[in-house]
C-alpha cells in the first residue's frame, strides 16, 4: 500500500509541473533571388547551416509538431529537425491569427513555429498574449530564438540566440 501512495504521488506531481514549451524562429538564410527565380527561394549555404544548428539546439526538446509557412525557405529550416524526430511539417497562414496561436496552446505540445521577419511578432505576441517583440525583425537577423513556456497556462517568454551571431 505504501509504495502504490508512494506512485501515485510521484505521478501526480510530474503532472502538475507538465510545461509545454514553444519555439519561434525565423526562417534561416535564404539564397538570393536572381532575375528569373520566383521570391520562394530556397535557403543559402548559411541557411542551411543554421537550420543544422536549429536542429541541434532543438533535439533534445521533446518537439511534438512543427508548423511553417507555406515557403521553401521556412520548410527548410524546419526540415532537419522534423527529420530528426520523424515529424511531417504542418503549413499555416501565411499571416498568423488569434485561432492559430489558441489552437498551439491548447495542443499542450512542444511546438516549433518557423515564420518570417514581419510575422514572428505577430506569433510571439498571440501565444504570449500579450506585446513582447516589438514589431518586425530586422532583415539582417536569422539568430533569435523565442522560448514561450507555458506552466499553469501561463506563457513565459525567454529570448534566445542560436547559431553563428548575425548582430551587428
Amino acid at each position: 500500500m505504501k509504495r502504490i501512495l508512494v506512485v501515485f504521488f510521484c505521478l501526480a506531481l510530474g503532472f502538475n509541473s507538465f510545461s509545454q514549451k514553444i519555439f519561434v524562429v525565423r526562417h534561416a538564410e535564404k539564397a538570393t533571388a536572381e532575375a528569373n527565380m520566383s521570391s520562394d527561394v530556397s535557403l543559402s549555404e548559411k541557411g542551411k547551416q543554421r537550420a543544422e544548428a536549429l536542429r541541434e539546439v532543438l533535439e533534445n526538446e521533446n518537439i511534438e509538431v512543427i508548423y511553417s509557412t507555406n515557403t521553401i525557405r521556412t520548410k527548410s529550416t524546419a526540415q532537419p529537425i522534423a527529420d530528426k524526430m520523424g515529424l511531417q511539417i504542418q503549413t499555416y497562414g501565411p499571416r498568423p491569427n488569434a485561432d492559430f496561436a489558441a489552437s498551439v496552446l491548447a495542443s499542450g505540445k512542444n511546438v516549433l513555429i518557423v515564420g518570417h521577419s514581419n510575422t514572428i511578432d505577430d506569433v510571439v505576441n498571440l501565444i504570449v498574449g500579450e506585446i513582447s517583440v516589438e514589431g518586425d525583425l530586422d532583415e539582417s537577423q536569422f539568430d533569435n530564438l523565442y522560448v514561450i513556456t507555458v506552466e499553469e497556462k501561463k506563457p513565459k517568454l525567454e529570448k534566445k540566440k542560436f547559431g553563428v551571431s548575425t548582430t551587428n
